[in-house]
Parts: C-alpha cells; sequence; structure tokens
C-alpha cells in the first residue's frame, strides 16, 4: 500500500525514541519472517498487561519506525512497521490494535497496520478501507 505518509520519514522523533524504535526493529523484522498464526500468537503474548494505546501513542511509534528504518517507512514496509509501532508502544506499557488485512476494491492489496478505536493510524485511508482479517487488540481489565 502507498500513502503519501508511509514514504515520508518522520522529521523530529526524539532521539530516546528512536533508540527504543531501533530496539524493537530487529525482532518486529524477525516476527515478519513468521507465518500469521505464530505472529498472531506471539503479539498474544506480547499484549499481556498492557493497556489500550492512545491515538498519540500509536502515531509516535509508527513516526518512530518509519525515521529508523527506511524499510519501515517504505511502501513495502508495512509489516515490519506495524509489529515495530505495536511492540514500541509495548515498550512503554501500551498496546494499540495490531491488524492485517486485504483491500478488497480492484487492485487486491495486502497491508496491515496498527489503529485504535478502530481506526488506522496514519494510513491516509478512510476507517474501514481494509478488511480485517486478523487482530490483536490489548485484552481488557478482566483479563478476557
Amino acid at each position: 500500500m502507498t500513502t503519501p505518509s508511509a514514504l515520508e520519514r518522520p522529521t523530529g522523533v526524539p532521539f530516546a525514541r528512536r533508540l527504543a524504535a531501533r530496539l524493537v526493529l530487529l525482532p518486529a523484522l524477525v516476527l515478519a519472517l513468521l507465518p500469521p498464526r505464530r505472529i498472531r500468537a506471539v503479539l498474544g503474548l506480547a499484549r499481556r498487561g498492557a493497556r489500550p494505546a492512545t491515538g498519540v501513542q500509536a502515531k509516535n511509534a509508527r513516526d518512530a519506525m518509519c525515521a529508523v528504518s527506511l524499510r519501515c517507512a517504505g511502501p513495502m514496509g508495512c509489516l515490519p512497521r506495524s509489529l515495530g509501532a505495536a511492540l514500541l508502544c509495548r515498550l512503554t506499557g501500551t498496546w494499540p490494535t495490531w491488524c492485517t488485512g486485504v483491500r478488497v476494491v480492484p487492485p487486491f492489496t495486502a497491508h496491515a497496520w496498527v489503529e485504535v478505536d478502530g481506526r488506522p493510524i496514519d494510513e491516509g485511508v478512510p476507517d474501514n478501507y481494509f478488511t480485517r482479517l486478523i487482530t490483536v487488540a490489548a485484552t481488557s481489565r478482566s483479563g478476557r
């Protein structure tokens, strides 16, 4: 998926956030090599105990991933970018909803993204533009 925001590397990301993004970049790239069921299982474990992320927290994490990696900033980097953003949020005790899905309007396109309250973060598309196939949301306070 090519969006204007995905092609631009954000500027002004604080040094500490860039450093944290570099820390989660390798795990995100390794996770991106796994089959979807394994990715879901690993993220299901990682999200435990995290509170839901806000839109600002998720956007900051996404921006940091794009700032430290040309691959994540590029149009084909949606999977490691979304995984890295979720893991980066987790370092601060929060978790966005991690999603992967498809665009069914021609041309067919697979995509991965993070969202908060059902809204894709900084994707430049309407809320229901993609059909979700896999989601990993923050767990509720009751642990369900």
